[in-house]
């Protein structure tokens, strides 16, 4: 059942307090000092503190409370998982060649940017040195992420293996999984739309996105019972639930890349078409095409130089042929198959948190 008004004004308020809890611990942080030098200072905190929407962090946090946890106890770990996302996203930009972030230049174009505006760059070594700020800036916020883990130590757990299973867990399973996605997402863009299924999309969403929204919930139903067992039946239903919910939301910002609000979005709608992404919306589309409509899409998708109006035409295509309709369909049917592994927590405000971010997730304009 949808969210009332009530529901929806108590879970944006819950996001927001808890994104304060995230923003703040980090503006605290002691390790911010060593930053240095100016450039990588700034190239860490730009992501984080330019409004992304902290939904990582507020799952474990309400993972937590949903197992009887004191959340507040947990804000290592909910920091953690954020600047561990944000790492990802710094890379992936590089290597998207992205410009734009929430309407922004990205790390590597702010600090090319930058180097031109210092004497004795050219253009080449300021695109070098921005992508080798980029770089680094992903490496300090990986290592930042681990280190705050290693905090919950004597704050929220006096249990030393939850510590060190979090840690080991997603230094492995989690890491690998995003290296994996990550490199069959730039692999896909040169592989043929007939020849790409359903089930390897799939899989690809899995590790690019809903491995990390897993390990937010588990790590923090697994806080909260103070306890380092993922087959526990709170923790794992949880884990899986969030995990679940990861792929639909990935579902959902694929449609938002086609149909979204370009300033919303602050990134160009259709930008993905001109990199070549496969999608299940594009791979739905495509099945549907005529013989004509296959060959415009094949000349078009991955096609950086491709013009506008074939851009918009192959947009077009994508959703007259269902591909976007599909595609929420299925984001809606992931969520429902999920939903009932909350049945074994009891009924809280967190659990009530958790049945709203999932249904946030597939009805987000950003």
């Amino acid at each position: 059942m949808p969210m009332n008004s009530e529901q929806q004004q108590q879970f944006f308020d819950a996001l927001a307090e808890r994104k304060t809890w995230v923003l703040d611990y980090l503006a605290q942080d002691r390790r911010k000092t060593l930053f240095v030098p100016e450039d990588i200072h700034d190239a860490v905190y730009s992501y984080v503190m330019a409004g992304g929407k902290v939904l990582r962090p507020c799952v474990l946090y309400f993972a937590c409370g949903a197992v009887g946890g004191d959340e507040r106890l947990a804000t290592p770990a909910a920091v953690a998982v954020e600047l561990f996302h944000t790492w990802t996203l710094v890379h992936d930009d590089i290597m998207d060649r992205d410009p734009l972030r929430r309407g922004q230049p990205t790390v590597h174009e702010e600090f090319r940017r930058r180097a031109l505006e210092r004497p004795g760059y050219t253009e080449s070594e300021a695109q070098h040195y921005g992508m080798s700020i980029g770089m680094m800036t992903g490496e300090v916020q990986h290592g930042w992420a681990v280190s705050l883990l290693s905090e919950l130590y004597g704050r929220s757990s006096d249990n030393a293996e939850v510590v060190l299973w979090l840690i080991q867990y997603l230094e492995t399973e989690v890491l690998l999984a995003l290296v994996g996605g990550q490199t069959l997402d730039i692999q896909y863009t040169k592989a043929s739309i007939d020849t790409m299924s359903e089930e390897v999309v799939f899989d690809m969403l899995w590790r690019k996105t809903g491995v990390l929204y897993q390990f937010a919930g588990m790590a923090g139903a697994m806080i909260g019972l103070n306890i380092a067992n993922p087959k526990h039946p709170k923790v794992k239903a949880i884990a899986d639930f969030t995990g679940g919910c990861g792929t639909a939301f990935q579902l959902q910002d694929d449609i938002l890349g086609l149909i979204g609000d370009e300033a919303t979005l602050g990134k160009p709608v259709g930008s993905d078409i001109r990199e070549g992404k496969r999608t299940v919306i594009l791979c739905h589309a495509f099945q549907k095409a005529t013989c004509v409509e296959k060959q415009l899409m094949l000349e078009v998708v991955g096609n950086p130089e491709a013009s506008d109006d074939k851009v918009q035409h192959v947009k077009q295509l994508m959703i007259s042929l269902g591909g976007v309709e599909y595609a929420r369909v299925l984001a809606e049917q992931r969520i429902a198959t999920v939903m009932d592994n909350l049945d074994v927590l009891p009924v809280s405000p967190y659990k009530q948190y958790l049945i709203n971010w999932a249904e946030y997730l597939i009805g987000r304009s950003f």
